[in-house]
C-alpha cells in the first residue's frame, strides 16, 4: 500500500535557519530516505516552495485565480514523501524516523489511491 506522509511545519520557522541549520536537518532526513531507498520502499519525495510563490483556482463561478494558498493556517504544507508501506503501523514507523530527525511541525499520513502514474520518467 502507498501511503504520502504529508510534512507540515511553520514556514516561516524553518525559512528563518540557516544554510547550515537546514542542510544539518536535510542530511538528517536522506539518512531516511537512504534506508527507504535501498528497502524500494521510497517513493517522490518533493520539497515545496514557499506559499508565497502559490497560486490558487477558487472554485467560483466563474473559477477564481488568486496569489497565495487557499487556506490560513498556522502550519504550512512543505513537502511529501510516498512510501510503499504493508499498512499503517509501517508508514507510521516511517513518519516517526522523519520526525526524530525534523524538529518540530507535523506529519500527517495518508493512503494514496493511484489514479493515474502520469507520464514522467521516474
Amino acid at each position: 500500500m502507498l501511503y504520502a506522509i504529508l510534512c507540515y511545519h511553520d514556514e516561516d520557522t524553518v525559512g528563518s535557519w540557516s544554510k547550515e541549520q537546514d542542510a544539518a536537518v536535510m542530511t538528517k532526513l536522506a539518512v531516511v530516505q537512504d534506508k527507504l531507498t535501498r528497502q524500494g520502499r521510497l517513493g517522490p519525495v518533493a520539497r515545496l516552495l514557499p506559499t508565497t510563490s502559490a497560486t490558487t483556482l477558487r472554485k467560483d463561478d466563474p473559477p477564481v485565480v488568486i496569489d497565495g494558498p487557499f487556506a490560513e493556517t498556522k502550519e504550512q504544507l512543505l513537502g511529501f514523501y510516498i512510501v510503499d508501506c504493508q499498512n499503517l503501523d509501517g508508514a507510521l514507523d516511517v513518519a516517526r524516523d522523519l520526525a526524530a530527525v525534523n524538529p518540530g511541525g507535523a506529519y500527517e499520513i495518508r493512503p494514496v489511491g493511484l489514479l493515474n502514474p502520469g507520464s514522467l520518467p521516474t
